[in-house]
C-alpha cells in the first residue's frame, strides 16, 4: 500500500497535490505511484456505479507535470481493463463534453489540473454524463485508493489519443454563427472586431486561434497564448490584480474592442471592455445576467456570498430577476440553481464572483470558453445596433471600496473555532448600533452597516478548505470600509486565537 495521507488530496470535489519540488516546504505528495493507483481507484469506482466496457477521456492544462502525471493515471486505468482516450492538452469544460459528445465514446471524463494555483502543484476534476463529481464521490475514490490491493486485468485496456479540443471549438465557432445569424456574413459574424486574448500561458490559447479568427476577429496583440506551465507572466486567474492589469494594458495598447481572460484551465473568464476597464466579480455577473433574464424573464440567478448590494438591486429592480445569494464554491452555486430547478424555480445562471458561471442550457456546466461564447453572440447583435455590450450594465451601482482581509485561525481545529467566532459575532452585532445582520444568508455573518461613515456591509465566513476567515468589506463612501474594519477590529479584539493584525 501506497504511504500518504489520502484525504489531504481532497480539494472539495477535486483532487489537488504537489506533484513537483520546487517550493520550500511543499513536499511532493502526487507522484506517479499515486496517480496510478487514482486511476485503478476511479475505475473501481466506476464500475461500483454500473458502468461496464468502460472508457475514459483524460486532458489536462499547460503544467510541466501534466505530461507524466497523464501517462501514469493512464497505466492505472489500463491496468483494470479500461480503456483511455488521451486527449492531450485540453480544458475542464472539454473534458465534460467528451462524455457527451457523438464522435468520442467515453463514459467518464478527466482533467488534470490545480487551476490557478504554483507551477508545482497539480491535480484532477472528474465527470460523468451528469456531470462533474462531488466531494462525497471523490471521497470514496481515495477511501478505494487507501484500502484496495489491485490484481491487474488479465486482458488490460487500450490507449488512443484524440484531438478534442479542436472538435470543442467547432462547437463554439458553430453556437456563435448560428446564434448571431448574421445573414451577410454567416460564417465571420466577428469580422471588423478586434479581440485581444490573454490565456496566461495555460490551456485557454486554443479560443484565439480555433474560435476567434474562424469567426472573422482580428486577435492581433493577444498574448501569453503559448502553453507554459512555469506561469512565467502572470498567474493565469481573472481574479489576479496583475493578471486583470496586464489583459487592460494589452486593450488599450492595441486599440482592441474586447479584452478576454482565462484561468489555467478554462473554467473561469472575464473580459475587459474597449476602454481598458474590467468586467470581473460584480460586473461580469451584471452582464451574463442581463442576457439571461432577457432570454428567460425572472429567473433564478444564483450566485456566491460575497456579491454586492448594488447586484442585487441590479438583478431584481432593473432586470426583474430573482437574486439568490447563497455559498462560496463553484459546486454549491451550481448545485442550489440545480435544486430550485427541480423545486419548480427557473434558474438559469449559477455564478461565482471568481468567474465559474454555468448555465443551464450548457449542462450547468461551469465553462470560461462558453460564458465568453455568450458574450461574444451578444456584442455581434448589440453591434448591428450601433450599441456598446458594456451599455447592458449602465445603471449598475459600483461600490465605492472594496477589500478582503483573510484572517488566520491558530487553532487546530480551526472549523470547530471559526464557527465559535460566526456564532459570538451574532450576538455581539446585535447591539451595536446602525448594524443589521442579514436575514438570508446562507454563509458565516453578513452585516448591513448603515451608519454615515459606514454605509456598507461585511461578511465573515469559514473558508472552505484552509484555517483562514475571509472578511469581506465593501462601503459606498470614501473611508468606509477603514471605519467598518475599525470597529470590526476592535469588537472582534477576543478571539485570540484569529490573527487580526491585517487588518490594517
Amino acid at each position: 500500500m501506497i504511504n500518504i495521507d489520502w484525504e489531504k488530496l481532497q480539494n472539495g470535489s477535486d483532487i489537488r497535490g504537489v506533484a513537483l519540488e520546487g517550493i520550500k516546504g511543499e513536499k511532493v505528495n502526487l507522484t506517479n505511484e499515486v496517480m496510478e493507483q487514482l486511476g485503478k481507484s476511479f475505475t473501481e469506482w466506476l464500475k461500483s456505479k454500473g458502468h461496464k466496457h468502460i472508457t475514459i477521456a483524460i486532458g489536462m492544462d499547460s503544467r510541466i507535470s501534466g505530461q507524466q502525471l497523464i501517462k501514469a493515471f493512464s497505466q492505472g486505468v489500463i491496468s483494470q481493463g479500461a480503456n483511455i482516450i488521451d486527449c492531450g492538452l485540453a480544458s475542464t469544460p472539454a473534458m465534460f463534453m467528451t462524455t457527451i459528445s457523438d464522435n468520442i465514446s467515453a463514459q467518464a471524463g478527466v482533467m488534470l489540473t490545480a487551476s490557478h494555483l504554483p507551477f508545482n502543484r497539480n491535480g484532477a476534476k472528474f465527470f460523468t454524463k451528469k456531470g462533474g463529481l462531488d466531494k462525497v464521490d471523490i471521497s470514496d475514490i481515495l477511501k478505494i485508493a487507501a484500502t484496495k490491493q489491485f490484481t491487474p486485468h488479465a486482458k488490460g485496456g487500450s490507449i488512443e489519443k484524440f484531438d478534442f479540443i479542436s472538435e470543442y471549438s467547432n462547437i463554439l465557432v458553430g453556437f456563435i454563427r448560428t446564434r448571431v445569424n448574421n445573414n451577410l456574413n454567416f460564417e465571420k459574424p466577428l469580422s471588423g472586431v478586434k479581440i485581444v486574448v490573454d490565456a496566461g500561458n495555460g490551456a485557454g490559447g486554443f479560443f484565439a486561434h480555433k474560435v476567434l479568427e474562424p469567426l472573422g476577429a482580428d486577435i492581433t496583440g493577444s498574448q501569453f497564448l503559448n502553453p507554459d506551465g512555469r506561469f512565467l507572466n502572470h498567474v493565469p486567474n481573472p481574479e489576479d490584480k496583475d493578471a486583470m492589469s496586464s489583459i487592460c494594458n494589452a486593450v488599450i495598447k492595441q486599440k482592441a474592442d474586447l479584452g478576454i481572460i482565462f484561468d489555467t484551465d478554462v473554467d473561469r473568464s472575464a473580459i475587459v471592455d474597449k476602454n481598458g476597464n474590467p468586467i470581473n466579480r460584480n460586473a461580469l455577473i451584471a452582464l451574463i445576467s442581463s442576457i439571461i433574464l432577457e432570454e428567460h424573464p425572472a429567473s433564478y440567478i444564483v450566485t456566491d456570498s460575497i456579491t454586492s448590494e448594488g447586484l442585487a438591486k441590479f438583478i431584481n429592480k432593473n432586470l426583474n430577476g430573482k437574486h439568490h445569494r447563497f455559498k462560496r464554491g463553484y459546486k454549491n452555486v451550481i448545485n442550489e440553481s440545480i435544486r430550485l430547478n427541480a423545486e419548480g424555480k427557473p434558474s438559469w445562471l449559477a455564478i461565482e464572483t471568481s468567474g465559474h458561471a454555468a448555465l443551464k442550457e450548457n449542462h450547468f456546466l461551469d465553462d470560461g470558453a462558453y460564458l465568453v461564447a455568450k458574450l461574444l453572440v451578444k456584442m455581434a447583435q448589440l453591434r448591428a445596433e450601433k450599441k456598446e455590450l458594456t451599455n447592458l450594465i449602465d445603471d449598475l451601482q459600483t461600490p465605492e471600496e472594496s477589500e478582503e482581509f483573510r484572517l488566520k485561525i491558530a487553532h487546530n481545529n480551526f472549523a470547530k473555532y471559526g464557527q465559535e467566532v460566526i456564532d459570538k459575532l451574532h450576538k455581539i452585532t446585535e447591539a451595536v448600533n446602525g448594524w443589521q445582520i442579514e436575514p438570508n444568508n446562507h454563509e458565516g455573518i453578513r452585516v448591513k452597516c448603515l451608519n454615515d461613515n459606514e454605509k456598507g456591509w461585511f461578511l465573515l465566513r469559514l473558508s472552505l478548505h484552509d484555517p483562514v476567515m475571509p472578511l469581506n468589506i465593501e462601503s459606498d463612501i470614501k473611508g468606509g470600509v477603514k471605519n467598518i474594519a475599525s470597529k470590526l477590529k476592535g469588537l472582534m479584539s477576543e478571539f485570540k486565537q484569529l490573527d487580526l493584525s491585517v487588518i490594517k
